[in-house]
Order: C-alpha cells, then structure tokens, then sequence
C-alpha cells in the first residue's frame, strides 16, 4: 500500500525499494531516532535525574576507566555497569543492541579480526581449508578492543539519551569547553535536521515526479543533483543564520532558562565513579 504521509509504496510484497524510497526512509529513520532520545531523556529515570554536569563527568571518568582497564574481567564488569545504569534509566536493551551494540560489533570486529591470526602466541585452534592458527594472545587482543568500545560506546549513548542536548552543551560549557566548540556542536546539532528534513522534501518531491524505475546512470545523476543542491543551501543557510544571531548579539555562550542545582545523589553518583576509575587505574586492574 502507499503512505499518504511521504507518497511512497509501503508495500510489504516489494523486495526492492529504490533509491528515492531507501533515501527517504533513511531520513525518517534518523529523525524518528532524534525524536526517540529527546522523549528518554524526559523519563523518570536515575540518570536523568541527576546534574548534567556531575553526569558528563562521571561517564567521562567511567569511559576513561574502562579503556585503561588491563583484565578481561574487569572491562566486563563496567560493560555489566552500563548495562545496568541503562535499565535503570528506562532504556531499553533492545534499543541498545540495535543502536550501538550490533553497529560497534561489526565494526570494531572488522578491525581486529586479523590480530586473531596475526599475534603470536598459543594456537588454540585452526582455521579450515587454509589452516591459520588462532591464537589465545590474538583472541585476547581482539576482545579488548571490542570490550573497550561497546563499553565506551554504551556509557556514551547514556549521557546523550539521558540528558536533553541543550543541558549537554551547557554542562560542557560551564566545565571550560571552549565557546567556539561548544557553539559548533549545538549548531551541527540544530541545523542537521533542517537540512535533513530538505533533503526529506527534495526526495519526496521528485519521488512524486517518477512515473517508472530509473536505470543506473539515471539513479547516479538523480543523486548527484540532489547532494549538489543540498550543499549549495547547507552553504547559504550557514551564513544567513550566522549572520542573524550576530545581529541579534550571539557570542556562543549557551543561555538557559532551567539552572543546574546539584543534589547530594549527585555527589554519590560522582564519587562513586571516581572511586571507579581511581582503583581501575591505581591498582592497574
């Protein structure tokens, strides 16, 4: 069936979607993600709860401990942590497999596959056909950098889901981030979605134009037209909302009406992390 919402074909029969209607989903895709983390980050959840500041820090710490960690063991239990202060903050596991787990896997796991071949140590197994050993040094390389990033990763997408962006850039603001970054950030963080929502606009336009299957050079030119106009607009849209909020005297200090207090829970959840890290690192665990 069609969506009336984007005129595009729905239909659950067809195997092959084409490019206008992979692009269009896509965007979809990411703004309905946008939309997903700015409604966890209202729950009523135990990191949501807490000082924006005193939470950058504490993931930051957290982070820093997990990568620093020498045991296998260890780097578990901090993965075990940020699992745990997800649930605890009412996000779901799927979504964290879907969003960060299964990607990072993949990636990290490309990666390091040939260190399992490739560091010497005890041969542990075969590989068939080819009879490349598989040694226990390489296993455990590869594992730590796979460890390492889903932990990462994972404490990571609990400060974003957790905390409204614009808390995040003045956290970052009053921890002495420099203004310039702090403005780029919420700028690129603002503005992706308007251009994504122009390039929503432009694929459903043309989508509404075809009246059959474009063949290959056809798709390659539709695309290219398409990246060429959204640049020129990323350009001029750039410099007339610079020049709008200098004139209206922004000087890339992030201004809230909501003030940041800090509680003792805060204080709790701070030390604790700190206690983390600094046995992580002091005892080389």
């Amino acid at each position: 069936m069609d969506d009336p919402a984007y005129g595009v074909c729905t239909c659950r029969g067809k195997k092959r979607r084409g490019l206008v209607e992979t692009l269009v989903f896509g965007l979809i895709g990411a703004e309905n993600h946008s939309l997903e983390a700015e409604t966890t980050s209202g729950l009523q959840g135990v990191l949501q709860g807490f000082d924006p500041r005193i939470k950058v820090v504490a993931l930051l710490t957290l982070i820093i401990a997990a990568v620093s960690t020498q045991r296998l063991t260890v780097l578990a239990m901090m993965f075990a942590l940020a699992t745990g202060l997800a649930v605890i903050s009412k996000i779901r596991i799927v979504r964290l497999f879907r969003q960060v787990w299964l990607g990072v896997l993949v990636f990290s796991g490309i990666i390091v596959l040939p260190a399992v071949f490739i560091v010497p140590g005890e041969a542990i197994a075969h590989l068939p056909v080819v009879g490349w050993a598989i040694t226990l040094q390489g296993v455990r390389s590869a594992a730590f950098v796979i460890g390492r990033a889903e932990t990462a990763a994972t404490l990571s997408l609990l400060l974003v889901l957790t905390t409204p962006w614009p808390h995040v850039l003045k956290a970052l603001s009053s921890l002495g981030v420099p203004a310039a970054v702090v403005a780029v950030l919420g700028m690129t963080y603002r503005y992706i979605f308007v251009l994504m929502q122009s390039a929503l606009q432009m694929a459903e336009a043309r989508q509404s134009r075809l009246i059959g299957p474009l063949d290959g050079p056809a798709r390659r030119a539709l695309m290219m037209t398409m990246i060429g106009t959204l640049l020129s607009k990323t350009l001029a849209l750039g410099s007339d909302v610079h020049a709008a909020m200098v004139a209206r005297g922004y000087r890339g200090e992030v201004r809230l009406l909501d003030d940041f207090r800090t509680k003792p829970a805060d204080w709790v959840f701070l030390l604790a992390a700190l206690g983390i890290a600094a046995t992580i690192i002091g005892a080389r665990l």
